[in-house]
């Protein structure tokens, strides 16, 4: 099984990160970006700047394309069924499928259209990479960190591997991907969240640590306490759901944290500064959803939910 062409859908700063990579190592006849025809048009000329470097790339109704080899989905979670639609002619029976969203439903629900024998499960994690317009910055690229669950194909997840070391995507297989799933969600419910609700980016949020370290009490060492108790509501979740996340997975999201450029804030902070809608509800609502089933109490989730919906409704409601 060998990967030759991969279709993107969702063309924001992960998209175009795997885009660069892919297309600078394969050349551009293996990649494309799939839209429907009223996206290609507004996009049409369209030149992105990454890291100060020029680049287009093809982007292609589903027909034109005709089929893919490997299909990413990096869209955000609210326009996953529209994107599985759209994609949905590009899948043949021997097409794999890999996401690049943030939390842990999109897999399944990937697997409800497409099958679960296709789905190689995937985690993006280390990379800082933003955009605003035609402009993505990142400092870390990170890795996509990959596995199988029990109904994947092994042969798929090979064929994967394979392609994101010829395409110079970094990668990491993982015995337990299930774990690393969740412990990627402990920290985009921590980080994307508190980034979006009080307004900073990553050096504000570590400067509030400091704070709190050298024995300060006041206001401004309270994003950094949301951000650690929302981690360890994750734990309690988690746990409750089979999955072996503790404090040390917490250590390691803030270790990442402390990798990132100080500079830069997460996707979830970017959508607030561009007046975009957030995936609020696949990170806090989730833990809600969650929390309910196993009789779990999830109070600053349930804050942050309140708190993200809040400022959204401001700046959509124009």
């Amino acid at each position: 099984m060998l990967i030759e062409k991969a279709a993107i859908v969702g063309k924001g700063a992960l998209g175009l990160l795997y885009a660069d990579c892919i297309e600078r190592s394969l050349g551009e006849e293996a990649v494309c970006f799939i839209m429907d025809e009223g996206r290609i048009a507004r996009h049409a000329g369209e030149t992105i700047t990454i890291n100060g470097t020029e680049r287009t790339f093809r982007s292609m109704t589903p027909a034109e394309a005709g089929r893919a080899d490997l299909v990413l989905f990096a869209v955000k979670s609210p326009a996953l069924d529209e994107a599985m639609e759209l994609a949905a002619p590009l899948v043949r029976d021997d097409t794999i499928v890999v996401s690049v969203l943030n939390g842990v439903t999109s897999e399944e629900r990937l697997a409800a259209r497409f099958g679960w024998e296709r789905i190689v499960p995937c985690v993006a994690q280390g990379m800082d990479a933003m955009r605003f317009g035609p402009t993505v910055t990142y400092s870390r690229a990170g890795n996509l960190h990959i596995g199988q669950f029990p109904q994947t194909d092994p042969d798929a997840l090979e064929a994967v591997r394979m392609f994101f070391e010829r395409a110079g995507i970094g990668n990491v297989v993982e015995a337990d991907i299930r774990h690393r799933m969740w412990a990627k969600f402990m920290g985009n419910v921590g980080l994307n969240q508190v980034c979006a609700a009080y307004g900073v980016n990553y050096a504000a949020l570590l400067e509030s640590e400091r704070v709190q370290t050298e024995g300060g009490t006041g206001p401004e060492t309270e994003p950094w306490r949301t951000y650690i108790a929302a981690m360890r509501e994750v734990v309690a979740v988690g746990r409750a759901e089979g999955v072996d996340v503790g404090e040390g997975d917490l250590a390691d999201m803030v270790g990442v944290l402390r990798s990132l450029d100080p500079q830069n804030t997460p996707s979830m902070g970017q959508d607030v500064i561009n007046h975009a809608p957030t995936e609020v509800d696949e990170f806090s609502g989730v833990m809600m959803r969650l929390g309910k089933k196993h009789g779990l109490p999830v109070p600053t989730n349930e804050w942050l939910n309140a708190r993200i919906k809040a400022i959204e409704a401001e700046y959509l409601k124009d």
